[in-house]
Parts: structure tokens; C-alpha cells; sequence
């Protein structure tokens, strides 16, 4: 029964990670189950979004609180925070669409958005830790390498997903093309 409702929600991670509009029948079958099953467990998409979101949350969270926990050493924080994020995939894609789309209504009192905030306050201390060494390069801002961050992680999904990179070497050409693009 729990892994059930849990195939649903990483279900509709992938495709809503993809199109936020799409039919709940997409989800269905991207789960396997039917129309029918995914409405015992969610009533609308608003609580999906909502159970979708407190997943991500939990999820991506503790894997990125867990790399900045990883080392004393900032540059390997760095690494390991995109590692984790690659390890998450579409969960931390979804999670940095749902808080940066437009009409999103960011609120200090909903759990997920200080968990959004509060990783990417993290993220953006160690980035000027780091620029601040000059172990990173000070061309561009720490909310540029953040948005550049994303994008690799992006971009390594859709390579992914197409096939086009073996999983084992994934990671290793997301942190070369991360590192070389801020100056590592």
C-alpha cells in the first residue's frame, strides 16, 4: 500500500518535473497503476502537488544538508552538493522549478519554502566562502553559479533520460563542466 502511494509520487515528480499541466492519467501510467488507484491515495493534483512537494522537501534536503556535512573542505562541499543533487534528479529539479515558477507565492512560514531558502542561503555562504579564498572565480555571482548549478544538473537529466551518457560517467562530466564553468 505505502509503495504504492510512493511509485505515485515519484511518478508524478518525473512528469510534472517535465509539465506541470500534465493529465493525471500521465502520472497513472507512468506509476502503472490506474486512474481509479491514483485517486484512493490522492483526492486532486493539488494534493499531490502538495505530497509531492513534502517528499522532494524531505528528500532533497537531508541529501544536501548531508554534502555540506561531508567535508571541512569547501571545494569537495561544493562537489558533493552536486553530486546530491544529481542523485536526487528530477526531485531536486521539480523542487527549484516549483519555488522559482512564476505565481509561486513564496511564504517564510510554509515549511518548504524555508527549506528552499535555507539551502540556498547555504549554498550561496559556501559559493562566497569560496570566492572569497579564490578557489572560484569572482567574474560572476554567487546567484549566477547558482542558476548555472541548476542547469548542469538539468542538463545532466536530459542526458539521462536520452541515453546519452553512460550512468557511470553522469557525475563525473557534470562536476568537469560545473568546475570549469567557475573558474575551479
Amino acid at each position: 500500500m505505502q509503495e504504492t502511494r510512493q511509485k505515485i509520487i515519484d511518478a508524478a515528480i518525473l512528469i510534472f518535473n517535465d509539465d506541470q499541466s500534465a493529465p493525471l492519467e500521465k502520472v497513472a501510467e507512468k506509476a502503472a497503476v490506474t486512474r481509479r488507484t491514483l485517486h484512493r491515495y490522492f483526492k486532486d493534483r493539488h494534493e499531490l502537488l502538495t505530497v509531492c512537494s513534502k517528499d522532494i522537501r524531505k528528500r532533497c534536503s537531508e541529501a544536501m544538508a548531508a554534502a555540506l556535512d561531508s567535508s571541512d573542505r569547501p571545494l569537495t562541499q561544493l562537489e558533493q552538493l552536486l553530486y546530491a543533487a544529481l542523485d536526487c534528479g528530477a526531485k531536486y529539479a521539480f523542487f527549484h522549478k516549483l519555488h522559482g515558477s512564476e505565481g509561486h507565492q513564496h511564504h517564510g512560514d510554509n515549511d518548504d519554502c524555508t527549506a528552499y531558502d535555507t539551502m540556498h542561503q547555504r549554498f550561496l555562504r559556501l559559493i562566497m566562502q569560496l570566492q572569497d579564498a579564490d578557489m572560484i572565480t569572482r567574474h560572476v555571482t554567487p546567484s549566477w553559479i547558482h542558476a548555472f548549478f541548476t542547469g548542469v544538473v538539468n542538463t545532466a537529466l536530459k542526458a539521462d533520460a536520452m541515453g546519452e551518457v553512460a550512468k557511470q560517467s553522469q557525475k563525473q562530466f557534470a562536476w568537469f563542466s560545473f568546475s570549469k564553468g567557475i573558474g575551479v
